[in-house]
């Protein structure tokens, strides 16, 4: 099969359309679904999200949280987009991993500026 003029602005509407591979392919007809992404690529046609990829959700509000979901704020609660994290919370915790890394940090991690230093002059020595 070649690639003629007419099946390449198919494939282009098509691709641009968000069909999949396998779909255009059975469009075209006598092309297979790695004819169509390898012309795509040389094309040079954006990419796209997978169809099998889960879209990211705006969150949960405070009524749809469960014990499962994150509970991470996101936002200012005084505006009418605020909502809560919503991903699946880890085991025994209220966040999800990545906002967990973030609540949960070693002391040696926390930045200069939230350690407190104690000089030997603040010191209070008890007398007695």
């Amino acid at each position: 099969m070649s690639w003629t003029d007419e099946k390449i602005e198919q494939l282009k509407t098509l691709w641009g359309q968000g069909m999949s591979a396998s779909e255009i392919a059975d469009t075209l007809g006598d092309v297979s679904r790695n004819a169509v992404i390898g012309k795509a690529h040389r094309l040079g046609l954006s990419g796209r999200p997978s169809p099998i990829k889960k879209k990211t959700t705006r969150g949960a509000t405070i009524l749809a949280l469960t014990e499962r979901m994150c509970k991470w704020p996101v936002g200012d609660p005084k505006h009418h987009d605020f909502h809560f994290c919503g991903r699946p919370a880890q085991l025994g915790m209220p966040y999800c991993a990545d906002h967990a890394a973030i609540a949960y940090q070693p002391a040696s991690k926390k930045r200069p500026e939230e350690r407190k230093v104690v000089s030997p002059d603040d010191r209070k020595v008890g007398t007695g």
